[in-house]
């Protein structure tokens, strides 16, 4: 059983973000929650949010199909990255002229399940 969830146009850099999500790729959701809870990085907590959210679809995936649910055997399975859409804004510079400044947005994508389901896939 998988479960997905994700988080789009987080006003967060992608490159920031895959720092948080690469150490929670393959982890055990509890401990991935712990980790991130504590993680002092700002793309911690939305990437936490995202990881109780995928444990909350997993748990309405299993009470729909009639399925056992435990938790604890639930893992990270697929964390990763896109870049969303930059807002441009410009900031004023000596001598008349402008400054660019990119506001980057990211779409954040994470997928539990258990761990059988990735060796049946393989």
């Amino acid at each position: 059983m998988e479960a997905m969830a994700k988080a789009r146009f987080v006003r967060i850099t992608p490159m920031k973000a895959r720092r948080i999500v690469n150490e929670v790729r393959g982890k055990s959701t509890d401990q991935a929650i712990t980790m991130l809870r504590f993680a002092p990085q700002g793309a911690a907590e939305p990437v936490r949010k995202l990881v109780e959210s995928a444990i909350a679809n997993a748990r309405v995936k299993a009470d729909l199909a009639s399925e056992r649910f435990d938790e604890t055997t639930l893992v990270v399975l697929e964390a990763y990255v896109d870049e969303g859409p930059t807002m441009k804004r410009f900031r004023p510079r000596a001598q008349g002229r402008a400054g660019r400044i990119n506001k980057r947005t990211s779409h954040i994508t994470v997928v539990v399940g258990t761990p059988d389901t990735e060796q049946e896939g393989a």
